[in-house]
């Protein structure tokens, strides 16, 4: 199969990629109704702007032939993967008399941050959100609920196993230990859960006495659960994806253009099909209703990650090029003077482009940079990949595309009527909140 050949790609060739990124932040605050009603074309268009080029430039063989891979190998089974989380936690329907205070938000944060390590950052997303936007309903100021949520649960709370995010299960498929993720991040992760629940909690706290108190309830807490039977679905999401990371048959199923794809993956992403289907169908279509569950936020997800995985690819393919690319000075920062690995450098610049880029692509380009045995990885060098996983999963909290579950959640809470921040207007949320937490765990761990 004919691959793109990175040391031949100068950094023009990520603008189709910068202009996807810019357009998801200007156009919805320019041009709503445009950026509502034609927001595939807009993600059509960038990726022709990195296509029709690379097609005249290396052969309309070789662009098909990146497009197949990077749709059987990496989007289909990451937007089935998502697609599956989000028809089966949208069947779940946690009711109950909650009310928003910062205590009851506090607690939702803390429980779907512990959630995500087991359910993957998506799965306790997609499981938590809808309660979490009916117990706040009624606050006038609800934003930073949410913008915590992302950080928390959708992000940093996955890193505890390597079925809470991607990066970490790919370097499961890599040689590490299941639970060396256990002992390498439970300390930079749980201090940036602890640090970030009180700075919510302060913040959730002060917000609150500008809300109109609700009256008071003698009634106790209560919390019930409908669609309880999707949690056995559930159960079959988290089973099916480590099983795909275990089994390993050796057979592959040519799907044309020289790709093959794993039997053990193609199987995967059946059984999720498969358990999707069942619980739409199994499902009380009232208890979808009451969860005010549509398909608009997946289909957002869908079509702006098809745009993104298509343009991204120039960038992937200049960073694996290593130091014979365009971004060898900004890879030779990792390494110091004496040949060891520089942790800091690791962390950061895994971090700073998983927030902007697919971060499982960019975790292995770091973990095959850093020697890429698993041994060494968990031995000798484990700070080393303590950062680059850390940064992987951290830092995709940095943007609404830094992680799956991220533009998710913004789409389903906009869809509910909640005003959520601009793209920039959340990066200034993840500049000021994130980045001096970062610069603390750097201190601590990283130098």
């Amino acid at each position: 199969m004919p691959h793109l050949d990175g040391t031949a790609l100068g950094l023009a060739w990520v603008l189709p990629f910068a202009g996807l990124l810019l357009s998801i932040a200007l156009l919805p605050l320019l041009a709503p109704k445009f950026w509502e009603h034609r927001l595939a074309a807009v993600a059509a268009f960038w990726g022709l702007a990195f296509l029709l080029p690379c097609a005249v430039r290396f052969g309309a063989g070789t662009a098909a032939a990146e497009v197949w891979h990077t749709a059987a190998l990496e989007y289909l089974p990451f937007i089935i993967l998502v697609f599956a989380l989000f028809v089966v936690a949208g069947g779940i329907r946690i009711v109950g008399n909650l009310v928003g205070t910062p205590a009851t938000n506090t607690a939702i944060l803390a429980l779907g941050s512990l959630a995500a390590s087991f359910l993957g950052t998506t799965g306790a997303a997609m499981l938590l959100i809808r309660p979490l936007i009916r117990a706040n309903a009624g606050r006038a100021r609800n934003a930073h609920v949410f913008v915590f949520f992302i950080f928390l649960v959708a992000n940093i709370g996955g890193s505890l196993t390597p079925l809470g995010d991607p990066p970490l299960f790919l370097g499961f498929l890599r040689g590490v230990d299941f639970l060396w993720t256990v002992r390498a991040l439970a300390g930079p992760m749980l201090l940036s859960c602890a640090i970030l629940l009180a700075v919510f909690y302060a913040i959730d706290r002060y917000l609150w006495r500008f809300e109109a108190a609700p009256p008071p309830s003698r009634l106790p807490r209560q919390v019930r659960i409908e669609g309880l039977h999707n949690v056995i679905y559930l159960a079959g999401i988290v089973a099916a994806v480590l099983a795909s990371g275990l089994w390993r048959p050796g057979i592959a199923v040519p799907v044309g253009f020289g790709i093959a794809v794993p039997l053990e993956s193609l199987s995967r992403d059946v059984v999720l099909l498969g358990l999707g289907y069942l619980s739409f169908r199994t499902t009380a279509p009232g208890i979808r209703l009451e969860n005010a569950f549509t398909w608009v936020p997946i289909r957002e997800v869908a079509v702006l990650f098809a745009g993104i995985f298509v343009t991204i690819v120039p960038a992937l393919a200049i960073l694996r090029a290593g130091r014979d690319g365009a971004l060898a000075p900004l890879l030779a920062l990792v390494t110091q003077p004496d040949g060891t690995p520089h942790e800091a450098a690791y962390f950061w610049l895994t971090g700073g482009l998983s927030s902007f880029l697919d971060n499982a692509p960019t975790y292995l380009i770091f973990f095959d940079l850093a020697g890429g045995d698993p041994a060494a990885l968990m031995g000798p060098l484990a700070r080393t990949l303590t950062a680059i996983s850390a940064g992987a999963v951290f830092m995709g909290a940095n943007s609404y595309i830094g992680n799956a579950p991220n533009f998710m959640v913004k789409a389903i809470c906009e869809e509910c009527g909640i005003r959520m921040p601009s793209f920039f207007g959340y990066m200034l949320w993840s500049g000021c909140v994130l980045l001096p937490l970062f610069g603390l765990l750097t201190l601590l761990f990283f130098v």
